[in-house]
């Protein structure tokens, strides 16, 4: 990612707040709709990235420990509990402060970048909604994705150009990937689009 760190971060501000702004005047059904994320619905996604909001350093550590120093495992759990959270709360999550300067350990700018892009598509996506992200945000986890050639998310890009239907963004070469910037995002992320593209793992 060549913009520097407040840039980064601005965008990461501006993802969370169009997704709680696309949230707070869609229909009340929007939150129990299907994510990209397999088995969790739009407020799990919710739940799970406004984590930071609600979690102190000692509370994330001793839930990494209950659940064996597992992540995904640790994730999930809290997904599935602070899903039920009134909406209301789950809003005021995407909108603080906190969680737009939260970085994850190790990621710095970057991985909060990535993660409140991927995430807020694997919402608009099967919403068949635009983008909450700005254009110039996902097109920098794009090139983020890209220039580790698919392997954050063990995405085998050998033999394959991708090419983004609204903007001028292309890479690689071979068989032909079109779509628009946000499911190209999505698809190198590891997630099956809905109308059933998925990209090859390694």
């Amino acid at each position: 990612m060549s913009s520097d760190a407040s840039d980064l971060q601005s965008w990461v501000a501006g993802t969370y707040d169009g997704l709680a702004g696309l949230l707070d005047t869609g229909p009340a059904e929007t939150w129990d709709a299907p994510s990209l994320c397999a088995g969790w619905q739009v407020r799990h996604v919710v739940a799970h990235v406004t984590m930071p909001v609600r979690l102190s350093a000692e509370q994330f550590g001793a839930g990494m420990a209950a659940a064996g120093g597992d992540f995904t495992r640790f994730s999930d759990a809290v997904a599935a509990r602070d899903a039920a959270l009134p909406t209301a709360e789950l809003l005021a999550g995407l909108r603080s402060p906190v969680l737009h300067g939260w970085q994850p350990p190790g990621g710095g700018a970057p991985g909060a970048l990535s993660h409140a892009v991927i995430h807020s598509l694997d919402v608009t996506v099967p919403l068949g909604r635009p983008a909450a992200a700005p254009a110039d945000a996902v097109v920098a986890v794009l090139d983020r994705l890209t220039a580790a050639d698919g392997a954050i998310f063990g995405i085998d890009l050998a033999g394959v150009r991708l090419e983004a239907e609204d903007t001028a963004w292309s890479r690689g070469d071979g068989d032909v990937v079109r779509a628009d910037s946000g499911r190209l995002v999505a698809l190198l992320s590891g997630r099956t689009l809905p109308d059933g593209r998925v990209l090859r793992r390694r």
